[in-house]
């Protein structure tokens, strides 16, 4: 069984508040979403990830697991699995950029030493730093934002997110610039749940070739609060080690 919780915003002086429900899932509930980023520079625009997958979530809207495969980028097809624990997180990731690395017979490189998921360096900078799952950021965006039909467009501070939402908080960029404005668009269904999510910010600070560029990330949500079984791979296809030389590898590797 899912219930809800309830987000709402008055947005218009004088307009009635908007109301959007996160579901509060059971334990192997969640979302299922599909995703593309593009990275800009100026007029140079290309697509470079498409996302497909599951997010498990908590009944804080949290994000306790997660199964995605991300195509296009310069190491083509990858799937990644996360865990997140009380203390700590554990990844796996397979194709990609970590095939080359791993050990015959294996097709899945495991990383457990984690203070939390990292799911930046899963996902790549390009991700999604909205949650719509959480209630407090739900409540955030309606709070910052503007309605026109059924849809809510904003903008909020990378400081103001993070203060709000756990997945943000976890999240490797979100503390480079936290002046950095990320603008959004949510779109609601009839039944008040999020059906899409866009947002877009511009690098500031952080890796030096990533400043100056711009990221856009559309995601579409699907089946909030239906069943979303993630396992951990085979142990038997999974190592823990990486046979490269470069000491990153030992460590993490980047997306």
């Amino acid at each position: 069984m899912i219930t809800t919780l309830v987000a709402c915003g008055a947005l218009l002086a004088g307009a009635a508040p908007v109301q959007a429900e996160t579901p509060v899932a059971v334990p192997g509930h969640g979302v299922r979403f599909t995703e593309t980023a593009t990275f800009s520079e100026g007029a140079d625009e290309r697509e470079e990830h498409r996302r497909k997958g599951v997010f498990e979530l908590n009944a804080k809207g949290e994000v306790v697991a997660l199964d995605v495969t991300t195509t296009g980028g310069e190491y083509g097809r990858e799937r990644v699995i996360g865990f997140n624990h009380d203390i700590g997180g554990t990844a796996y990731r397979s194709g990609g950029l970590v095939t080359k690395y791993l050990e015959k017979g294996k097709t899945w490189w495991k990383n457990a030493h984690q203070l939390h998921l990292w799911h930046s360096e899963l996902l790549g900078h390009d991700e999604q730093l909205v949650n719509p799952a959480e209630p407090a950021t739900l409540a955030a965006l309606l709070k910052n934002g503007q309605r026109s039909g059924d849809t809510v467009t904003g903008a909020i501070t990378f400081k103001e997110l993070e203060r709000v939402s756990r997945w943000a908080e976890h999240s490797t960029h979100i503390g480079w610039d936290p002046g950095t404005r990320l603008s959004y668009t949510v779109t609601l269904t009839s039944g008040g749940l999020v059906s899409r999510v866009r947002s877009t910010f511009t690098f500031t600070g952080g890796i030096d070739e990533l400043v100056g560029k711009t990221v856009h990330v559309d995601t579409r949500y699907s089946r909030w609060g239906g069943k979303v079984p993630i396992k951990a791979p085979d142990p038997r296809a999974t190592t823990t080690e990486l046979s490269c030389a470069e000491g990153i590898c030992k460590f993490r590797l980047p997306s």
